[in-house]
C-alpha cells in the first residue's frame, strides 16, 4: 500500500495522503457509530469526557465538534488503528515499535464546522524524540470547500514556534502573522472517504470553517515510536503500555536533539484544542456566526 517513493515523500515533506485505506464496509460502520454518538449528545448541554460541543448546540439540534478519545468510546475505533493495513504504513513511516498516544474525532458539520487555528502537534505533547505522527482518516469525501486539513510541507524539520498567548499561558496556536509565509505554502489533505493522511508531529497545520453543504468528519490518531516518552511524564505505566500497537514495553527512552517548548503554564481555558485556542485574541480563519 505504501511505496518507497511515498516514504521518501513523507520524510521530505512531513505529510502524505494514502488513498482509500479504509474499506467501504468499515466506513459504513463508522458512520453508523458516529451518527449514534451525535444523537446521544442530545442528553447533555455541556462539554463532557466524550463530547466537545459546537457553539449553538441544543438537545433539539445536537452539534458536536469533537468526540474525545474515540478509541475508548467504541471498540471499532481501536480496531481501525490496530488493523493490518494501518500498522503496515506506520511501520514504514515510524518504525517497528509503535504506541498510540491518543485519538479524537473532529467533526465539521455543513455550514458551521469549527476551524482549527495554525499549530504544531509537537507543542501540545513533546517527547524524548519526534518519531511521532498523526493519522487523519477521512470519513467523508474531502475537497477545498468542506474544510480540509492544510499542512505546510517541510516545516517538520524547522523550528518549533511559540504557541503561548500574550498572558504567557499556553494558547495552542501560533500568531498567524509569524507564519504567514508558511501558510501561503500549505497544501490541502484531500481525497475520497476512507483515505488517510499522515503528518509529522512538528508539521504546521490548521483547517478552515466548513462552508459547504456537506460534512467533513476527520478521525485522528496520534502514534509515537514506542521509545518516544512524553516529557510531561507517564502517570500510569500499565495504561501507557496498554496503548502499544506493536513491540514490547520500553524503559529506556531514545533521546534526540529536537527543539522543545513545554505547554506550560497551562491555558486558562483547558479542554480540547477548540477551548484552548478560544482564549487567543488573534485568529486566522473565519468562524460561523
Amino acid at each position: 500500500m505504501l511505496s518507497e517513493e511515498d516514504v521518501r515523500a513523507y520524510q521530505r515533506d512531513g505529510v502524505i495522503v494514502v488513498p482509500e485505506v479504509l474499506g467501504a464496509e468499515t466506513l459504513a460502520e463508522v458512520r453508523k457509530v458516529v451518527a449514534e454518538l451525535v444523537a446521544a449528545s442530545a442528553s447533555t448541554t455541556v462539554h463532557t469526557d466524550v463530547y466537545d460541543l459546537e457553539p449553538g448546540h441544543t438537545p433539539d439540534n445536537p452539534r458536536v465538534r469533537r468526540i474525545k478519545a474515540p478509541h475508548k468510546v467504541h471498540k471499532l475505533f481501536d480496531d481501525i488503528v490496530r488493523s493490518a493495513p494501518v500498522i503496515d504504513i506506520l511501520t514504514k513511516l515510524v518504525g517497528p515499535g509503535l504506541r498510540l498516544h491518543g485519538s479524537k474525532l473532529n467533526m465539521k458539520s455543513a455550514h458551521f464546522g469549527s476551524p482549527v487555528e495554525w499549530h504544531q502537534d509537537w507543542a501540545f505533547y513533546p517527547h524524548t524524540n519526534d518519531d511521532i505522527l498523526a493519522i487523519g482518516v477521512l470519513l467523508d469525501d474531502t475537497d477545498l470547500i468542506n474544510g480540509p486539513m492544510l499542512v505546510t510541507p517541510g516545516t517538520h524539520t524547522g523550528e518549533v514556534w511559540n504557541h503561548h498567548g500574550e498572558d504567557g499561558r499556553f494558547a495552542g496556536l501560533i500568531d498567524p502573522d509569524v507564519v504567514k509565509d508558511e501558510i501561503s505554502r500549505a497544501i490541502p489533505c484531500m481525497g475520497k472517504a476512507g483515505s488517510m493522511s499522515f503528518h509529522h508531529v512538528r508539521a504546521l497545520h490548521g483547517s478552515a470553517l466548513n462552508t459547504s453543504d456537506r460534512p467533513r468528519n476527520l478521525l485522528l490518531y496520534e502514534v509515537a515510536a514506542s521509545d518516544a516518552w512524553p516529557l510531561a511524564g507517564v502517570k500510569d505505566f500499565d495504561e501507557f503500555n496498554s496503548r502499544l500497537l506493536t513491540g514490547d514495553p520500553v524503559t529506556v527512552p531514545r533521546m534526540s536533539a529536537v527543539p522543545v517548548r513545554m505547554p506550560l503554564p497551562p491555558p486558562a481555558r483547558q479542554g480540547s484544542i477548540y477551548e484552548t485556542q478560544s482564549a487567543s485574541k488573534k485568529s486566522y480563519f473565519g468562524r460561523a456566526a
